[in-house]
């Protein structure tokens, strides 16, 4: 063990795991659940490494072939059981922490921007929008150069909103007033 906290030993990193794995809201890479983890200063990297591996190995988890983790329902089951034998200031901590991670991960989801090159030498710009009810905005834009392609991605995926609204105001503007 790293240094003093509340985890005690390898068990108490594996509950840890457990408990952060069945709050985020979608299978995370190993760097994600190693930050959401480090939340105590007793866990030290390979003790934490040896334990995801360990979950994996007994059914808690999945590893996806893309690098993820996912709780199973085993995980799920063995995380409400063991939750409560962790120190609330760690749950607190991760509770924190998850919050922030699952805000990111689910802005992720719904702001998506990606170039395409077309066999004429443009490049298709592929927009799209969404809240927990579905899409809000899915655009397709053809742009000569690849540089202005990624910077129209840079700069959707930093305020998306404005630019629905943008849209939707000029959509909707009076036609008499122009």
């Amino acid at each position: 063990m790293a240094g003093p906290g509340f985890i005690q030993d390898k068990l108490d990193i594996k509950f840890l795991i457990l408990y952060i794995a069945a709050r985020v809201v979608e299978p995370v890479p190993f760097d994600t659940v190693l930050d959401l983890t480090l939340c105590d200063d007793a866990i030290d990297y390979f003790d934490f490494s040896e334990c995801l591996r360990d979950l994996v190995e007994t059914g808690h988890l999945t590893l996806s072939e893309d690098g993820l983790y996912a709780i199973t329902d085993k995980g799920l089951r063995n995380s409400k059981i063991c939750e409560s034998s962790l120190a609330y200031s760690v749950r607190l901590r991760c509770d924190k922490n998850l919050e922030t991670w699952n805000r990111k991960l689910r802005r992720q989801s719904q702001v998506k921007a990606s170039v395409q090159r077309r066999p004429n030498g443009t490049h298709t710009v592929q927009l799209s929008l969404a809240d927990d009810m579905g899409p809000l905005l899915e655009m397709d834009l053809m742009v000569p150069q690849e540089d202005m392609a990624k910077a129209i991605c840079r700069r959707f995926q930093a305020s998306p909103e404005q630019l629905y609204g943008s849209i939707l105001s000029l959509l909707l503007r009076d036609e008499n007033a122009t």
